[in-house]
């Protein structure tokens, strides 16, 4: 079928714009999807491990679908109210040491832990200052976080006034940990969280209009 070109460019046109309205939509819906994908995936991963655990332990007239996402819930609480006692955090220490023995498993395990570590609430604390480092005849400046005013407190002593600088990577797990004089840093009046953010996201992500970009915990 032969079109005239200002049919064609019509046509050109309105698929362009329904691509970008699908787009856009797309970019809407699609962390939100990922977020719903991954929450389900915990809940199977609980039901098929614990409830089939309870599966063996119980009777199957006493079994009910679900019980193994309730027991896993339960078992979080339990932990998290434990943790505030000392036996349950020698013994979470035992199994950590335990883990941290076998090749391969504790560098998994450490990556883990660390990755919920940054996201924890209590995260921030182990930062002491927002900071953005100006290197040495390189006109550009990166934002970090320093993580040991002392360093003669873990064994690197050197010049007296240097610092370690944890600089992480923008959309990767990973990052980059600087040993350098006070002299090289500014502060930043900036929450852990903002500024976590805005790295991890190379600056795409910022805080939503109205919103304190203080108002994290420091």
């Amino acid at each position: 079928m032969n079109l005239d070109p200002k049919t064609r460019n019509d046509l050109r046109a309105t698929a362009a714009k329904l691509a970008g309205i699908f787009l856009t939509g797309l970019l809407a819906l699609l962390p939100i999807f990922i977020t719903i994908a991954v929450v389900l995936w915990l809940f199977q991963v609980a039901e098929s491990v614990l409830g089939g655990l309870l599966g063996v332990l119980l009777p199957s007239s006493l079994y009910l679908p679900g019980m193994g996402i309730a027991l896993s819930i339960a078992l979080i609480f339990m932990v998290g109210a434990g943790m505030q006692g000392l036996v349950v955090r020698q013994f979470l220490g035992w199994v950590e040491l335990a883990i941290n023995r076998i090749p391969l498993v504790k560098t998994v395990y450490g990556a883990v832990r660390d990755l919920t570590g940054l996201m924890g609430n209590k995260a921030g604390r182990k930062f002491s200052q927002v900071v953005t480092v100006q290197l040495p005849n390189l006109p550009m400046r990166l934002v970090g976080f320093v993580t040991i005013e002392d360093l003669a407190s873990v064994g690197l002593s050197g010049d007296k006034d240097e610092v370690a600088v944890y600089l992480p990577m923008s959309y990767q797990i990973g990052g980059y940990t600087l040993l350098l004089p006070r002299r090289y840093l500014t502060a930043v009046d900036m929450s852990f969280e903002d500024a976590m953010r805005f790295v991890i996201t190379a600056g795409v992500s910022r805080p939503s209009e109205g919103e304190d970009p203080g108002s994290g915990s420091r």
